[in-house]
């Protein structure tokens, strides 16, 4: 089984994984937000928000009124469906945790097995000055009052691009 197919059934009902190529980017991108969206700049070759309905200067008044959320993901860990979000100076964070739609744009080469995969990959980020990261599996949930709730604190739904040719 592939590493994308092994994150697909992980993540299972808890978001909606989108497999795509840089060529349809921009289309697939597009089936998965609500307007307004905003976004930060995305790191990987061939694929930007530019010609996209994404803004990617905003204000925080306008991050307060956005739909969606469009961030790049670090890492996807297989065994969990589980992305991790660095914090930077772009406020990918912020902007993953605010909309009440996120959407995580994912390498398919980024994709490790598991959580120990992914602890020595992000070793190297964590030597390199970029030491925190958001683990995020799904919209938030909490059942603090006894019934599962999600999306109170976060996102309420969850997408992720998977770029198969990354």
């Amino acid at each position: 089984m592939s590493s994308v197919q092994s994150f697909r059934e992980s993540v299972g009902g808890t978001a909606t994984v989108h497999e795509t190529t840089a060529e349809e980017f921009a289309e697939t991108l597009q089936s998965a937000i609500e307007a307004p969206a905003v976004g930060t700049p995305l790191p990987f070759e061939g694929v930007s928000l530019a010609e996209t309905a994404v803004e990617t200067e905003f204000t925080p008044g306008e991050l307060q009124w956005a739909q969606t959320g469009v961030t790049p993901a670090r890492i996807g860990i297989g065994e969990y469906g589980t992305v991790t979000l660095p914090s930077d100076a772009a406020g990918t964070e912020l902007v993953s945790l605010y909309a009440p739609r996120h959407v995580a744009v994912l390498p398919a080469s980024g994709i490790e097995p598991d959580m120990k995969a992914a602890y020595e990959r992000l070793s190297d980020d964590f030597r390199e000055g970029t030491d925190t990261q958001v683990l995020a599996t799904g919209p938030s949930a909490t059942a603090d009052m006894g019934t599962l709730i999600q999306g109170v604190h976060g996102p309420h739904e969850v997408h992720i691009l998977v770029l198969e040719d990354r």
